[in-house]
């Protein structure tokens, strides 16, 4: 209420709470597990920006295209397969699915996921939690680990890359496991334009920090 805003977008499905915060200002709810296409248009419209959004999206998906044109070009084949994983605090380690950093990894040109997360993908599933021994199970040719904030969960992702069920892993054994900040590497529209830069310096020099 002190904040005064016009508008609010709520990105939660929480009834009591759309009502509770609904009071203070005109309130929308916003899924953010939708495309980058669909949000980013959905914005476009509520703040009255349709050009400026869908001019972003031209741009954006030209340069995603010659991202994984050069990919492709320089050994990273058709077909390959990418997981995503990270912890949360408590030990608990979670597969990415329909949100986050997949958006980016599996758009067209891009990695494909594993029969199992696409089943969670068409179920609209943005993560699940899996145990440690789920693990081969959902590892793909190539591993991106979400480096966590919080410093237990941060132990705990130390703690299960020393563990002989990862270390086990085709990916791990092939070094083909990479390393983002979760804050940096997420599917929104800032994080898209930093990743069309940093993955190729990942896949295929390994520089830069991530």
């Amino acid at each position: 209420m002190t904040l005064n805003p016009d508008l609010i977008i709520f990105s939660n499905s929480d009834t009591q709470q759309y009502e509770a915060i609904s009071k203070v200002a005109p309130t929308v709810t916003f899924n953010t597990f939708d495309t980058l296409e669909v949000r980013m248009r959905t914005l476009g419209d509520l703040l009255n920006k349709k050009q400026e959004a869908e001019e972003w999206l031209a741009a954006y998906t030209v340069k995603a295209a010659d991202m994984w044109a050069n990919l492709r070009a320089n050994g990273i084949q058709e077909g390959e397969t990418a997981s995503v994983f990270t912890m949360y605090p408590g030990n608990r380690l979670f597969v990415m699915a329909g949100a986050g950093l997949p958006q980016f990894l599996y758009e067209k040109g891009g990695f494909k996921p594993l029969p199992i997360v696409q089943e969670l993908i068409d179920q609209q599933t943005g993560f699940i939690e899996i145990s440690t021994e789920l693990l081969p199970k959902y590892a793909a040719d190539r591993i991106f680990i979400l480096n966590p904030v919080d410093s237990a969960a941060q132990d705990s992702t130390k703690e299960l890359r020393a563990s002989e069920v990862w270390l086990n892993l085709p990916a791990v054994k092939s070094g083909k496991v990479y390393d983002f900040d979760i804050l940096k590497a997420n599917s929104d529209a800032t994080s898209r334009e930093w990743m069309i830069t940093e993955l190729p310096k990942v896949l295929l020099n390994q520089k830069g920090n991530h």
